[in-house]
């Protein structure tokens, strides 16, 4: 215990008690854990799964919150006292409140256009990794796009279906990722969890959607679903190099959510960016309130999560969606 944090941070890189980082002092007995992405074992987290402890009612607004040392490492242990959220500049009561991993639905977008084609084995082995990860009571839908997007697998709790269905699929054709996305979301209403989130892996820009931005936009808002994407950046002149529109887009879709997007220059880098997004979403905080707007105006509305953290705590990063749609009528 008299070791310093830094010691303690390089024999656990993976994860260290709320006691190693305040030492003696009066949050001593602290459930505050962080996770280091790179080396956190999926294992160790299976103890929290199990049927989810959310419940739902139809006014309930859900809030997912990933919360991340200056490290970037997750932070679990927080209490509902440590959050504060508002809606449209005005503090909410947090009635429901949950850190467990809770089962998730999740879908997963795959690429499979022509330009995949020296990727597509290496994401492939990726994807399987990240469902691998996942909470035994989690389910999965497979959607595969090129010249048009198409549902191959069903919701299914087991990961072999989507391994087998993902094995025979080859690179061919152009990119729909727009028409994809707006799939995606629309199958994601028959998910059965009130946690859901999409995987997205594509290496390029849409190319022949039906779908606009503005369409896939406004879907993304209203749907309340957190969408992770990792865009493939092949070269400086990638659809996904720095600057690029097609970073863009993906960045202001995950955004809206409080996913994220990465951009790795690599597919060497593929497993462990899917492995990241596996273990933050079993280490998020759901936050539920009631809004005290009554209007069933149908306008956007705008969240923000504050952290109120212990004293002592390095300082902390809380990312969240960015707001949803009122109930009309």
């Amino acid at each position: 215990m008299g070791r310093s944090i830094r010691h303690r941070l390089h024999d656990q890189p993976a994860r260290y008690g709320f006691a190693g980082l305040l030492g003696m002092a009066a949050f001593l007995a602290s459930r505050l854990l962080f996770f280091g992405q790179e080396t956190e074992n999926p294992q160790s987290q299976q103890g929290k799964s199990g049927p989810s402890s959310i419940k739902i009612d139809v006014d309930l607004v859900l809030v997912n919150a990933t919360v991340t040392d200056p490290n970037n490492r997750f932070v679990t242990g927080l209490e509902k006292d440590h959050f504060q959220l508002f809606e449209d500049k005005v503090e909410q009561k947090i009635v429901q409140f949950s850190n467990e991993d809770i089962a998730t639905s999740i879908g997963l977008l795959f690429d499979v256009s022509s330009s995949m084609g020296d990727k597509i084995a290496r994401a492939k082995d990726a994807a399987i990794a990240f469902l691998k990860t996942s909470n035994p009571d989690d389910e999965f839908f497979l959607l595969t796009f090129a010249d048009r997007p198409s549902i191959d697998e069903e919701f299914t709790n087991d990961v072999s279906d989507i391994q087998n269905r993902l094995a025979y699929k080859g690179a061919k054709g152009s990119t729909t990722l727009y028409d994809a996305v707006y799939l995606g979301l629309e199958k994601m209403k028959q998910g059965h969890n009130p946690k859901k989130a999409i995987l997205l892996i594509t290496d390029g820009e849409d190319t022949r959607s039906r779908y606009s931005l503005v369409n896939v936009r406004n879907a993304v808002k209203e749907s309340g679903v957190q969408i992770y994407a990792i865009g493939i950046v092949n070269s400086h002149y990638s659809d996904f190099a720095q600057g690029r529109s097609g970073r863009a887009v993906l960045e202001e879709m995950t955004e809206i959510t409080g996913g994220k997007a990465y951009f790795p220059n690599s597919v060497y880098e593929l497993e462990d960016i899917c492995t990241k997004i596996a273990i933050e979403l079993k280490n998020q905080y759901v936050l539920g309130y009631t809004s005290t707007n009554p209007a069933k105006d149908g306008r956007w509305r705008k969240i923000k999560v504050k952290l109120n953290a212990p004293k002592g705590l390095p300082s902390l990063s809380v990312r969240s969606k960015t707001g949803y749609f009122a109930p009309t009528g």
